[in-house]
């Protein structure tokens, strides 16, 4: 990533995350991991795609990201990585209106992930990562691939 945003900037990307974006942490399936899965979050940005060229300047200004164009007309600006996302919420936290629970939430699971790996994780860290995640998920507008805490436990080995 670049350097800190300024104080404007950050503010600008807050105001635009808060309208137009979306906050997602997914335990995603991998059969090249130990254990089957791992934790991904991700932060989006989304603009139709005649007037995208605000994904570009916030592209620009965090240095990290990349900008698609869908088959619905609308682009965004997706940035992968539980320590990228972990840093440009702690930049955008103290502007955030209306993502600011799901940021916390977020904040806090990526905390338990950055000190343990997902296979050496304890049954409590995982279940407090699976609750932020369902944090994150119940504050979203639409969450299409919504799992239920039970499908989520049972991927990470809660369950028998």
């Amino acid at each position: 990533m670049g350097s800190r945003p300024t104080i404007a900037v950050r503010a600008y990307i807050a105001g635009f995350l808060d309208g137009d974006g979306s906050l997602m942490l997914q335990l995603k399936q991998r059969r090249d991991s130990t254990n089957g899965w791992r934790f991904m979050a991700t932060m989006c940005f989304y603009q139709d795609s005649a007037h995208a060229a605000p994904l570009s300047w916030i592209r620009k200004q965090l240095g990290i990201g990349y900008v698609t164009n869908r088959n619905d007309r609308i682009s965004e600006l997706r940035i992968n990585g539980n320590a990228q996302v972990d840093v440009i919420l702690e930049y955008l936290l103290p502007f955030l209106r209306f993502k600011r629970a799901q940021a916390i939430a977020m904040r806090r699971a990526l905390r338990i992930l950055r000190r343990t790996t997902s296979g050496k994780m304890t049954k409590q860290e995982k279940v407090h990562v699976l609750l932020y995640i369902q944090q994150i998920q119940n504050n979203n507008y639409r969450a299409v691939h919504r799992r239920s805490i039970q499908q989520l436990k049972r991927i990470v080995g809660l369950t028998p």
